[in-house]
Formats: C-alpha cells, structure tokens, sequence
C-alpha cells in the first residue's frame, strides 16, 4: 500500500469529484483513477460507489478513511521528525478562520509573517462557518482555526485570542437607536438579519433567546459580514454583533451599537488544535508564533 495511492483516496473521498481530486494532486484524472483501483486491489474491496455523483464511499472505504488520514499524517510527522534535525519546518498548514476574526486580530499578518519564516511550509486558508471548523479539526481536515470552542471538546485545545461583547446594532433611523441601553424582551418583534447557524456568533444569539424563553425572526440570513451589516444599515433589519465590528465607512455613519441590558454576551476567538502530539508540527509551531504576539 503506498502513501500517495492514501494521498489519492482522501482526496477524492474530501472532494466527491474526480476533476477537483485530480487537480488537487496535480494528476490527471486517468492516473487519479489507476492509483484508486490500485489501492482498492491492494485492500481487497471496492472503496468508492461506481457511476454517482458527486463521488459516494462504500461501506469499506467509510472505514478506511480515517485510517488512511491517520497514515498520512504519520507520514508527514516522521518527515517531519527529520526536518526538525535540521531545524527547518515543512508540509503543509490548513487553518480556518472566522470571517470577521480579522477585523479584530492580525490574522492576515500572522500568515504573512509565518511564511516568510517558514518557506517550506504550505499554507491554505479558510473561511468556514464555526462548527463546521471544529468538526474539521476535529478529524484532520484541518489543522487549527480561529474560532470559538465549546469546554465540553476534550480531544481539542483552545489558546484564547479574544472576547468581544456583543452589541445590537441598528439603522440610526431605527426606534432603538437613541436608547442607553436594550434588553433581549424589548427585541421581541424585531426583524433581525444574521448569519447562517453554525457561525460563532449565531450560535451565542440562539443560546441567549432560548435560555430567556424568547423567540425571535429572522427575516434575512446572510453569510457575508458586510452584506449583512449593509442591510442592517438599510433598515432591512437588526442584528446582534461585536461591538467592535470594523465598520466601512459608507455604512460608518448609518449603524447605531446599543449596549446590551440584564445579559452579558460575548463572542470569543480562540486558536483551536489537536491536543498534543495529535496537532500537526506545523500547527504546533503556528501556536507558539501566535502566542509569542499575543
């Protein structure tokens, strides 16, 4: 069994596409569906569903997928091991990232600088919502993201970056913006616009309705931080953000922020990684650059 017929099979398993798996690893697609066959006669079992689309696991290749990632990992950490002989970090780094974490952290400068330092490493970023990242994490699709994590996750470790309170932010036209201050009972009826469910920020908004008993509507979902504060401005409807949101400056003069009342609710950034040796060296190194600027 060798490590790129793995390589080949995780990626068409993550992609569902023979096309997107091909020109991921550079391959053509025939030389994407050799390597497959050759793995499936090395294992003794069909790993893919043929003639559907998008790309379908069978049973036997749902159960070697985690294995598979497992192996390359392992793979990548004794090169590692290597390179570290030399004191030179390599391979790759995948992190995600909040859409709107930075607006408050020097996300885009942490990256910069971190490649610069470290060459040989292959850096890709994404913008995902939130659980959606811990899931990722969680199972080696990603190395590290930038988002907030529930103290119930033992298998991952959080390194805290930032909690912003959350404000309600209105039109300046709107009945509210004139108030000192807002309660969750007085937003009963209000049209809100948000993000969709999973993002960070969604997820503290639902936990503070229904622990208050009250419900809300959403009468426009937006998955772009600055179409969503731009309809806001419009009057097309409230939402609930950090306080420090990075306003443009067309809408800097439209958007009130209101401080919150008999609530406290924060929105938390956090570096989130496998524990210990199960983090990528390149994730681990990523942690101790990032904490060494906090």
């Amino acid at each position: 069994m060798e490590l790129r017929h793995l390589r080949h099979f995780v990626a068409l398993a993550e992609e569902r596409s023979f096309t997107r798996a091909a020109a991921r690893e550079l391959i053509v697609q025939s030389g994407l569906s050799t390597s497959i066959r050759a793995l499936e006669k090395d294992v003794g079992a069909l790993l893919f569903v043929r003639g559907t689309r998008p790309v379908r696991l069978t049973a036997e290749g749902s159960a070697l997928l985690p294995a598979a990632r497992h192996a390359l990992d392992a793979a990548d950490a004794a090169q590692q091991a290597v390179q570290d002989a030399h004191g030179v970090l390599a391979g790759t780094l995948r992190i995600g990232a909040l859409q709107s974490s930075g607006h408050r952290l020097p996300v885009s400068s942490w990256v910069a600088e971190f490649a610069l330092a470290h060459p040989r490493v292959d850096i890709s970023v994404q913008q995902l919502p939130a659980l959606q990242m811990v899931d990722l994490v969680a199972d080696g699709r990603l190395d590290c993201a930038l988002v907030s994590l529930d103290d119930t996750r033992s298998d991952l470790e959080a390194v805290p970056l930032e909690a912003e309170p959350v404000m309600l932010a209105v039109a300046t036209s709107h009945r509210l913006a004139q108030a000192d201050s807002v309660t969750l009972d007085q937003l009963e009826g209000e049209r809100f616009v948000e993000p969709p469910a999973q993002w960070t920020i969604r997820e503290v908004v639902d936990i503070a309705f229904r622990q208050a008993g009250l419900t809300r509507r959403i009468a426009c979902e937006v998955n772009e931080w600055t179409m969503l504060i731009d309809l806001v401005a419009a009057g097309v409807g409230v939402t609930l953000t950090p306080a420090d949101f990075d306003l443009a400056p067309r809408v800097a003069g439209a958007i009130t922020f209101v401080p919150l009342a008999g609530v406290e609710l924060v929105r938390r950034i956090d570096l989130v990684l496998p524990r210990g040796h199960a983090a990528s060296p390149a994730a681990r190194r990523f942690r101790e650059y990032v904490v060494r600027r906090e």
